[in-house]
């Protein structure tokens, strides 16, 4: 008997009033949040505008979700498409089912519309939104908590996540993978920001670290988890897909390396053309007053000395 567990919330929607709060909703909805706060910052340590950031997500989050809600449809047709199922369910977002994958695929088509129009280079922006991204999924994931889906194996360790008899599952506790991958996610962020800080990743170098490091332990998570999924050579399809980015992510920073190295040093043109606008502004390089200048270095007069001569020479009375 399992005396230690994870609970599972009884209901995954909170009414308030006439509206209903789902727990899967709000999750996705802070960590957007979270991303672009953070992402904010970082982009303005690299001099970019406060602002763009959120400019350029209006066009990559609902991109995103677009991505996300296609690839999970695409893959799990069966639960929308099969006979006894209604296809209009594939629209109910709210009720879960993202793959990050396609999430991640036309956000970035999204993000790379909203940067053309800025004028601003795309590796930039991911950089600095990299880390924002997995804190963001690391909150996300909690909806899966909130809906009692995608956990583990069955176990009776003292962080079981105990899941109630409902639709499509059994009653019983398993891993919290949700939990796994929440936590791998928020080491994920922390390690680019490290390695941001020690080596000066650029040109979209920051992203594929997040990219490379996040693939590097949804193989493992998604290896657990036993809920109804496509395999292809005896391993889950999402396990391949895993795979597959992780080797595009780090032939990117190895090829990006040689090829450009270093950081950008512009990444918003416009937030440039601005400070240098405001230095020319700047009165450091205008003439001083000429009635300072008579004054002398101090602007006062010595006592006991006599006023310049009206006659004395222009020159003299504006010597510096």
């Amino acid at each position: 008997m399992n005396l230690a567990f994870i609970p599972s919330p009884s209901t995954g929607v909170i009414e308030l009033g006439p509206i209903p709060l789902r727990g899967y909703a709000f999750c996705i909805i802070i960590g957007v949040f979270v991303a672009v706060w953070f992402g904010n910052k970082r982009w303005i340590a690299r001099g970019g505008k406060a602002g763009t950031v959120a400019d350029i997500a209006v066009w990559a989050v609902p991109f995103g979700l677009v991505g996300g809600r296609l690839y999970h449809v695409i893959t799990d047709y069966q639960l929308y498409f099969s006979d006894g199922e209604n296809w209009v369910d594939a629209f109910k977002i709210w009720e879960g089912g993202l793959g990050i994958w396609g999430a991640i695929a036309l956000g970035a088509v999204g993000a790379w519309i909203g940067c053309r129009r800025r004028g601003i280079p795309l590796p930039a922006w991911a950089d600095a939104l990299a880390p924002g991204i997995a804190f963001a999924q690391a909150i996300g994931r909690w909806g899966n908590w909130f809906n009692q889906e995608l956990y583990g194996k069955p176990t009776d360790v003292p962080w079981a996540l105990k899941i109630s008899e409902g639709t499509n599952r059994v009653a019983g506790t398993y891993h919290p993978t949700f939990l796994y991958e929440s936590l791998w996610c928020v080491g994920v962020a922390l390690l680019v920001i490290w390695a941001d800080r020690r080596f000066k990743l650029g040109h979209g170098r920051a992203f594929a670290l997040y990219v490379a490091a996040y693939c590097a332990g949804r193989g493992w998570i998604e290896y657990m988890r036993v809920d109804e999924a496509h395999h292809v050579l005896g391993l889950r399809l999402n396990v391949w897909t895993a795979i597959v980015v992780f080797v595009l992510a780090v032939t990117y920073i190895v090829i990006s390396a040689k090829v450009r190295p270093g950081r950008e040093e512009t990444v918003e043109p416009a937030a440039e053309g601005a400070k240098g606008d405001a230095e020319k502004a700047a009165p450091d390089g205008e003439d001083s007053d000429p009635a300072d200048e008579d004054s002398g270095p101090t602007g006062d007069i010595a006592p006991g000395a006599e006023a310049p001569e009206a006659d004395e020479s222009p020159q003299k009375a504006d010597r510096s």
